[in-house]
């Protein structure tokens, strides 16, 4: 099909401002990339731009080997893991009966989803219930409180209103319960929107620090955004007396040492989107909308 004159100059216009814009969000990374890579006197003068300046491997050979960067590392996948996974499940088990019009009750039960949306106890009362339920500082204050999702739990009980009543009524001929129609009928046919919603929990729990920050004292219990939000925040010396013998500190710098720890932090929930992406826009756009 042949494109009119202004079809293509809004194409070429198009492609240009999502191409400069892809650039100016992937220059921040970059940037990061070169100054831990880069040797201390070109980082500290601020030569450091796009590419390495004097190569050097020693912070990340420093981060690899710490150890309360791996602590923290190793916390994190623990809580991204095991929060990623009960929620979607308890997300999952909420949205089916929900997804039911018959359901007694139903526009209530809703009601009171959505207002949780809209309203909160606050901060002081949530951390009174936590306390008073002794999870402050152990690792399921950071993922219990937030289980479910309504808003995923909303999309993922949209999709499920869009499947035929006919298999669920097939099934029931053939004797199967609602525990065999959900596990063995409904979720195989949802993986576009239940892979969407799980990177959603991922993406939150990898990257969470608040509640940390607010429930976590115990430095054997931070995660890695708590991690890198102290190392960020403690002055060059503290970071250098903490993290380098005589050798790296010849070479190194305490910039670079920051870079290299936000690079290795930001990489493994990079490595989870390849493999989520087919199902990332169609579990989105399905799950979003009743017909």
């Amino acid at each position: 099909m042949r494109l009119s004159r202004p079809e293509r100059i809004f194409n070429v216009l198009n492609y240009t401002f999502f191409t400069l814009l892809g650039v100016t969000t992937l220059l921040p990374f970059v940037n990061l990339l070169a100054k831990s890579l880069s040797s201390e006197n070109a980082v500290v003068s601020g030569n450091v731009n796009l590419l390495p300046v004097g190569l050097q491997l020693g912070t990340y050979r420093f981060v690899l080997q710490d150890a309360a960067f791996l602590n923290a590392f190793r916390v994190s996948v623990t809580l991204t893991l095991v929060g990623t996974a009960l929620s979607l499940f308890l997300t999952t088990i909420t949205a089916y009966p929900l997804s039911k019009t018959r359901l007694r009750g139903r526009k209530w039960l809703l009601l009171m989803f959505i207002f949780t949306m809209l309203f909160s106890g606050g901060l002081i009362p949530t951390y009174l219930l936590m306390h008073d339920l002794h999870l402050v500082n152990t690792l399921p204050v950071l993922f219990l409180p937030a289980m479910v999702n309504v808003y995923n739990m909303l999309i993922i009980k949209n999709y499920f209103e869009g499947l035929p009543d006919s298999l669920e009524e097939s099934a029931k001929i053939d004797g199967a319960g609602h525990f065999r129609i959900l596990f063995f009928i409904y979720v195989p046919l949802s993986l576009p929107v239940l892979a969407t919603i799980a990177l959603f929990f991922a993406v939150y729990f990898w990257n969470d620090y608040f509640n940390a920050m607010i429930y976590i004292t115990n430095p054997s219990l931070k995660p890695m955004q708590l991690f890198l939000k102290e190392l960020l925040a403690a002055s060059s010396d503290f970071i250098r007396n903490a993290a380098l013998n005589a050798d790296e500190a010849m070479n190194t710098s305490p910039q670079s040492i920051q870079a290299a720890s936000i690079i290795i932090a930001t990489v493994p929930i990079l490595l989870v989107y390849p493999f989520l992406q087919k199902y990332f826009v169609k579990g989105v756009l399905v799950g979003s909308v009743k017909e």
